[in-house]
């Protein structure tokens, strides 16, 4: 079958894919590695230059490293657009658009003050360190989570509206009780309201407390219904990891690959996967599309 011609008939492409998209070889960690130590210096500069002590004081210094900074990221974005197959895939995907929104903020302070404090954004490209240290499992359990959230969601509404309904009943309650003390800081039920979601969910800010003895004892009941509160949707959600853990177990079998889709630039692939399960596009070069 027939190779990509993007890649066959230029190897320099089809090497720099591999470095900057792959963490499988040397060169792949060491381009990833040393990124990530760039994108966290990058990140400090800006929290330094946030300080208006350090800020007033090397100004030009902050000045001179966010630009040297930028320049290396534009420089790496616009590699990652020449290898990949389809650029407008990588273009719009989450990294894709995190790496823009990570330089763009550096040239629009050109015209916008100010606006280079959103370099910050930079920090989402720490997560590429699961690439780096192959941590891909633990994104299988942060996904087992999210399936968890998202097939108890039916019953956590029920079990929220029904939590809006107590704290509605006994902030109005409370207002009743407290409101007419002079001086008192139940002075609406929207506030009340307030008081009994921090009672409820066991925060406690103290900013508001009730004066009188039923007041208080209402108190005492809000703050021990504030437990099964707590341990209510950790039971349903608890339940919903259980049921999907044998499926995600037998996901983590097989191990993740660091390899990202020439096409797409997905990745996230089984170690023995031929094809990319988001475009069906081949991944390795032996296979031809």
């Amino acid at each position: 079958m027939a190779q990509p011609k993007e890649f066959t008939s230029n190897p320099l492409k089809e090497r720099l894919h591999e470095i900057i998209f792959e963490a499988d070889t040397k060169a792949g960690k060491l381009f990833d590695a040393t990124l990530l130590v760039l994108i966290l210096l990058s990140v400090i500069i800006v929290m330094l230059e946030s300080v208006p002590s350090y800020g007033d004081k090397y100004h030009t210094f902050f000045l001179i490293v966010e630009w040297f900074f930028t320049i290396i990221f534009t420089i790496e974005y616009a590699l990652r657009i020449y290898v990949t197959v389809k650029p407008l895939k990588y273009i719009t995907s989450f990294y894709g658009i995190v790496d823009l929104l990570s330089i763009v903020p550096t040239y629009l302070s050109i015209f916008v003050s100010g606006s280079q404090y959103f370099m910050i954004i930079r920090a989402l490209r720490l997560l590429r360190v699961f690439r780096i240290f192959k941590l891909g499992n633990h994104l299988d359990q942060g996904s087992l989570i999210v399936e968890s959230l998202i097939a108890s969601r039916r019953k956590l509404t029920v079990f929220v509206f029904f939590v809006m309904l107590v704290v509605t009943l006994f902030g109005s309650i409370m207002y009743l009780i407290e409101g007419a003390i002079p001086g008192t800081k139940f002075d609406s039920i929207p506030r009340s309201i307030y008081w009994a979601i921090v009672t409820l969910t066991t925060v406690g800010y103290g900013d508001i407390a009730p004066q009188t003895s039923f007041g208080q004892f209402l108190s005492a009941i809000i703050m021990i219904m504030g437990y099964a509160v707590i341990a209510v949707p950790t039971g349903i959600i608890s339940a919903e990891v259980m049921s999907n853990s044998r499926n995600t177990g037998k996901r983590l079998k097989k191990g993740v690959s660091t390899q990202a889709c020439r096409h797409c630039s997905k990745e996230g692939h089984d170690r023995d996967a031929i094809y990319c399960k988001y475009c069906g596009e081949s991944i390795n070069l032996q296979y031809g599309p």
